[in-house]
């Protein structure tokens, strides 16, 4: 196409061909990487949790920005959202909140993002417009199949039952048809709401819990990231992952690849592949050129 074009003087069909191009080369990186995608539960479905620090109403807001830069990434991606369940904060944002994500390689793409994402800005919220730092906490576990044998005994589980918040009419919200589980000996706790009746949000948070116990027993085979899945407990300084720096200049760093980019507004509105693909490409480098390549293609 260039060719012809070029022998019909045509430099707008030139710059046309030149675009398409670099799409697909990109395309082609993308593809070479997820190719490399070799974990057992890479090619699953996601729970995505997202957790407010300490900080009240300033960590509550950063948690739903948060929150609101997955949902546009996966919508960007054409990947199926559930919010299972949504505790907003008592002047804005969220306390909490669970997306599930459907498509191929959800887990594989987003289980680089859990850890603790730290936020540096003017706060909205504060007359003295004085500089804040937020931290919220993001987990991400695989959705995994119900055919998996993970046994909970009844004795084990605490289960709560409370009305659901938000849209949904009456019977959703004057009926406790929320529930929320209490895995004893473990201490992890899930909870759905997303659902009319009690019945089926028992059934979405068993699949949660189940997801999360299996989840912690893959863990647990591999002691660097049962040590990093332990650093996520502390929201705080020295256990974060990603820094978004919106004051006194903007930038978004990955703290483990070095990657990063001006472009705050852009992160925060869901354009995450290049974080994706350098944590994908940094994980694999050791275990061959090719994700090396790929992302080097890419930049």
């Amino acid at each position: 196409m260039i060719e012809l074009a070029e022998a019909e003087d045509d430099p707008a069909l030139v710059a046309e061909a030149e675009k398409s191009l670099h799409a697909l080369k990109a395309e082609v990186a993308r593809r070479e990487l997820e190719s490399l995608l070799s974990g057992e539960l890479d090619g699953n479905d996601c729970y995505l949790q997202v957790n407010s620090g300490a900080g009240g109403t300033e960590a509550q807001d950063w948690a739903d920005m948060i929150f609101r830069m997955y949902t546009r990434w996966a919508d960007q991606h054409g990947y199926k959202l559930a919010i299972m369940d949504h505790q907003p904060g008592e002047v804005a944002g969220l306390k909490s909140a669970i997306l599930e994500i459907k498509g191929d390689n959800a887990y594989g793409w987003l289980k680089s993002e859990g850890g603790v994402h730290r936020l540096v800005r003017i706060s909205p919220y504060d007359a003295n417009k004085k500089r804040h730092t937020s931290f919220c906490s993001v987990a991400v576990t695989p959705v995994v199949d119900e055919n998996i044998d993970i046994k909970i005994e009844d004795k084990d589980l605490r289960v709560d039952t409370y009305r659901s918040g938000g849209a949904g009419g009456q019977h959703v919200n004057k009926t406790e048809s929320a529930i929320r589980l209490t895995h004893l000996p473990t201490g992890i706790v899930v909870a759905c709401q997303s659902e009319r009746s009690q019945h089926q949000n028992r059934h979405h948070a068993m699949q949660l819990l189940k997801a999360k116990l299996y989840d912690r027993e893959i863990k647990m085979r591999d002691a660097e990231k049962q040590l990093r899945e332990d650093a996520k407990t502390d929201i705080a300084f020295g256990h974060q992952i990603r820094s978004y720096v919106l004051h006194p200049y903007q930038m978004v760093k990955d703290l483990r690849t070095g990657y990063q980019t001006s472009d705050t507004g852009g992160v925060l509105d869901g354009h995450l592949d290049e974080f994706l693909q350098s944590n994908l490409a940094h994980k694999l480098t050791d275990k061959g050129g090719a994700a090396k390549v790929a992302y080097e293609d890419l930049e």
